[in-house]
């Protein structure tokens, strides 16, 4: 459903309050959702009870990005799903610092709240009257000092340090979009912009040739190892690209090329006696180069994202298997080996090939007690598949 301003109107006044308190200790599963709602029909109107509901499960669902403030915040369906991983909006206000910050296309205020959270006086901006009247209200519930206005980012913004623009990657159906100047609004928007830095959220697989334009510097975030966003740091730098990799624990790590990269040639080799599998950031910035050569690595393949060393990696930034045995991939050698060492169970990683395991693995035809890690992959334009220990390090 949709939630309307006068929803959210009526959710923050006494009644819509207790309304959402009692719907919090009831069962919000799908198939109690017409139980519950006949229920509520005996005390509030059908779009209040209707209202209610839909807030209460966006609580729910707004945990894992929220954490126990989602108890207490109002949200809209589309909005949750655009907000950042709380680690990153820690990181990204962090990374802002306390100045005047304009919040272009601010939504919900999830950026905002954690930017005044940090410090800055900030000011967000949404064309949606609904969003701004949530993010005043979240600003207000957590006692931060941001402000939300109403208004058309495209017809100018408030003077400001820097702003902050989070333009929409999704359109009216809910579909991604891929390129930038399709963008809601359109990235092109920031060259009207007079301010002296701009930093503009992308989709993490975006197309980096669409902003070779723009210069500054683009900087791939992952968390835990999974790449969550792409992020412009606008400012009239010349372009280059940056990975960042942030922890369950706090931790910060940055990655740019390294100086030394330009004169050294990374050299391609048979399997060593680690598989090195780089961060997605990483990857994204391409950096998988500079990876190997810090490492002391080889590549399999120019074309193929992995690398093979000598001694494990101690990173953060990899992943790494033990390489027990490699041969070039051919199905019946292959079930022959597995057989001789008595493998059952396997698991199957994939990069440069279309074999998928889903097809492989009943070919196997497995039958032990040993397991193993497949990586089907390409050496120097060869197809190779490499026999792993099943633990990554």
């Amino acid at each position: 459903m949709t939630i309307t301003l006068s929803d959210i109107q009526y959710l923050a006044s006494e009644n819509g309050a207790r309304l959402l308190t009692r719907i919090s200790t009831e069962d919000l599963s799908q198939s109690s959702t017409l139980r519950l709602l006949t229920t509520l029909r005996k005390d509030y109107s059908p779009e209040q009870a209707r209202a209610g509901l839909e807030m209460a499960q966006l609580r729910l669902k707004a945990a894992d990005k929220f954490g126990s403030n989602s108890r207490v915040l109002f949200f809209t369906r589309d909005a949750l799903e655009q907000a950042s991983d709380p680690r990153i909006r820690k990181y990204r206000a962090s990374q802002m610092g306390a100045r005047r910050i304009v919040d272009a296309c601010c939504g919900i205020g999830a950026d905002s709240i954690a930017f005044a959270a940090a410090g800055a006086d900030v000011t967000g901006i949404d064309q949606d009257a609904v969003r701004i009247e949530v993010a005043r209200h979240n600003a207000n519930i957590l006692g931060l000092p941001a402000r939300f206005q109403v208004g058309d980012v495209c017809a100018g913004l408030p003077d400001s340090d820097v702003v902050f623009f989070d333009p929409a990657r999704r359109d009216e159906q809910g579909r991604r979009i891929h390129n930038v100047e399709q963008y809601q609004p359109p990235l092109k928007t920031i060259n009207n912009w007079p301010h002296p830095s701009v930093v503009v959220k992308l989709s993490p697989g975006v197309d980096l040739s669409q902003i070779d334009s723009y210069g500054g510097r683009v900087e791939f975030i992952s968390v835990e190892g999974d790449l969550k966003e792409a992020v412009l740091w606008w400012d009239g730098s010349p372009k280059r690209l940056s990975a960042t990799l942030l922890t369950q624990a706090g931790d910060v790590f940055k990655w740019e090329a390294s100086t030394d990269l330009a004169s050294s040639e990374i050299a391609l080799s048979e399997p060593r006696a680690w598989l090195v599998e780089p961060d997605p950031a990483l990857l994204r910035a391409g950096l998988v180069k500079d990876a190997a050569l810090h490492f002391g690595g080889n590549l399999l393949d120019d074309l193929i994202a992995y690398f093979t060393t000598d001694q494990k990696p101690a990173s953060p930034w990899v992943r790494s298997w033990s390489i027990l045995d490699w041969m070039p991939f051919n199905l019946k050698h292959l079930r022959a080996y597995l057989r001789d060492h008595h493998v059952g169970n396997v698991t199957v990683k994939k990069r440069g090939t279309a074999v998928t395991p889903d097809t492989l693995i009943p070919q196997l035809k497995l039958k032990g007690d040993e397991s193993r890690v497949l990586v089907l992959t390409r050496c120097q334009g060869r197809q190779i598949v490499l026999i792993c220990a099943d633990v990554s390090l």
